[in-house]
């Protein structure tokens, strides 16, 4: 995976969630790790704006009501976290690719 797709994803999820992202470039699973922590707390804290972001970045209903009703309690940030890299990564790749 193109580690430059993966920096402009941070940089748009960095808005998103307000991350603080390290120096050095990200990989994607540790992008994950970035990330879920905070998605866990938008699931217990509020949600309705984890909702809102989650639409925003175009998850897809259908994908973000997966992964709420079959994820295992445990692993559900993390989950939801990937699922959010991963369309934000695809959204990099699309816009570059039509650029």
């Amino acid at each position: 995976m193109n580690s430059v797709y993966i920096s402009e994803s941070a940089q748009l999820l960095q808005k998103d969630f307000e991350l603080s992202l390290p120096e050095e470039d990200l990989t994607r699973e540790a992008l994950i790790e970035l990330l879920s922590p905070v998605v866990s707390n938008l699931l217990n804290r509020d949600f309705e704006r984890l909702l809102h972001i989650c639409y925003r970045i175009d998850l897809g209903e259908q994908k973000l009501k997966y992964i709420l009703h079959q994820a295992n309690p445990e692993s559900l940030a993390k989950e939801l976290s990937a699922a959010l890299v991963d369309r934000q990564i695809q959204k990099v790749e699309i816009r570059r690719r039509y650029q």
